[in-house]
């Protein structure tokens, strides 16, 4: 049963089989609680919201168009549900890109010398960790769940143009804070 595909899962669930939804749960449920404690910075808080995704999307099978990517579909569920949670409103895009500028700026509290690659790889975690959730969210989704700028635009419901943007003054803003702590010569 587990190599059923997304849609044929979905479809069982529809006919009323809904104990096969666990199968999608158990298919997608580390890499979104990653991507939650990622954006939240809190393990509770994502547990929590994981739940409350999962029962949204069940929820709202029904309403699901099968020409669409299940994995998709869900994770704009999980992104938009952890900016409510952060916001504790509904989130416009247009409003933050006006004032991304202020927000940045990064300020290093590390002060050590790194040595060895899992230090370093701490390092640029905290930094990552310190960008505004939605550039955070979309280093994480770009380098870490290998998703493509298509993707990350329909889970993150903007442009394409506007995802390269984010993209584009993240990696900026993760250089120059490399530049400022010297450890720029440690990638060379």
């Amino acid at each position: 049963m587990k190599n059923l595909t997304d849609l044929e899962i979905i479809e069982s669930i529809k006919k009323g089989n809904h104990s096969d939804y666990a199968l999608l749960v158990d298919r997608y449920k580390n890499k979104a609680f990653s991507m939650l404690k990622r954006m939240l910075k809190n393990e509770m808080d994502a547990e929590e919201v994981l739940q409350d995704c999962f029962l949204k999307a069940f929820n709202s099978l029904q309403s699901f168009r099968l020409e669409a990517k299940f994995s998709t579909w869900f994770y704009r569920i999980v992104y938009n549900t952890a900016l409510t949670k952060i916001s504790g409103k509904k989130r416009k895009i247009e409003n933050e890109m006006s004032s991304i500028d202020d927000h940045l700026s990064l300020k290093s509290d590390y002060d050590f010398r790194v040595t060895e690659r899992e230090d370093f790889s701490k390092f640029i975690h905290a930094l990552i960790e310190k960008l505004p959730a939605k550039f955070s969210s979309v280093i994480n989704l770009f380098y870490l769940e290998n998703m493509t700028c298509e993707e990350i635009s329909e889970i993150m419901e903007t442009s394409v143009a506007n995802i390269k943007v984010m993209l584009h003054r993240s990696r900026n803003t993760l250089r120059d804070e490399l530049m400022k702590t010297n450890y720029e010569k440690e990638l060379l």
